[in-house]
């Protein structure tokens, strides 16, 4: 990704909106990290009053999506807002507004199984293994940094024996998904088309690496919008940046009020 800029370098995405006006925005958003800050676990990852009001109004709106590495069923009832097209896994996993529901790697499932069971035996103390319908995360936050390697190399050897599936990572974290050509941009241009959105800008809000994909998917046609965090010395694909969760709240309700 040397194409891009160091995530502090950007410019605050705020300066971009008036080059939303007049146009037709499609809202694409990540959820931990960017609608909800980082947290220790998962679980405790709860979104707030305030940025479920700004989802409302946004998706009044404009055509609003959330893009997540969490299952699909987690995320909605996290979110919790209806009218709203949803993607989990990665964007493994979709359901439109009108309820039309996708599911990628389904034929992998009996791989992601077997690579469970193996990791749940070989995992050192310290790890936590988070079972999605199509991948499995391995999260490493909370472990002491010398103990990391070894994660790692556990689940390397893991998908050395299962070919059909491949190793990605993000923050703190090791997944093994399906070796299929399928990401968050993918399921980004799948919902412009489904839904008949393919004149519309599209705006995409993330934090990780995993939303790059995203990213790269509209670096020519729209507005790719990080989000900071740990890690702002990487290179990224997006156009301009936002400080944390109450950053993105203040850019939503503008983008509601274009």
């Amino acid at each position: 990704m040397s194409e891009g800029l160091p995530i502090r370098d950007l410019p605050d995405a705020r300066e971009r909106l008036a080059d939303l006006a007049g146009l037709s925005p499609a809202i694409f958003l990540d959820y931990d990290g960017v609608l909800t800050p980082i947290v220790q676990a998962p679980e405790q990852a709860i979104l707030g009053d305030e940025m479920r009001g700004a989802l409302l109004r946004l998706r009044d709106r404009w055509p609003l999506a959330v893009v997540s590495g969490r299952d699909l069923q987690d995320v909605r009832e996290r979110v919790g807002v209806d009218g709203v097209a949803y993607a989990g896994s990665h964007g493994f996993e979709i359901v439109t507004p009108g309820g039309r529901h996708e599911l990628k790697g389904e034929e992998y499932l009996p791989d992601l199984d077997a690579a469970e069971g193996e990791l749940r035996e070989a995992l050192p103390g310290g790890a936590r293994l988070e079972r999605k319908r199509v991948a499995i995360a391995v999260h490493v936050r909370g472990m002491e940094a010398d103990g990391i390697p070894g994660v790692g190399r556990v689940v390397d050897e893991v998908a050395a024996r299962h070919p059909r599936l491949r190793v990605t990572g993000g923050k703190r974290i090791l997944e093994l998904r399906p070796d299929l050509d399928w990401d968050k941009g993918r399921a980004l241009r799948w919902f412009l088309e489904v839904l008949g959105l393919t004149d519309a800008v599209p705006v995409y809000l993330g934090d990780d690496v995993t939303d790059e994909d995203a990213f790269r998917e509209i670096r020519d046609s729209g507005l790719a919008v990080v989000v900071r965090g740990e890690d702002d010395e990487r290179p990224t694909l997006a156009h301009a940046a936002l400080d944390g969760p109450d950053d993105v709240r203040s850019f939503l309700e503008a983008l509601a009020d274009l």
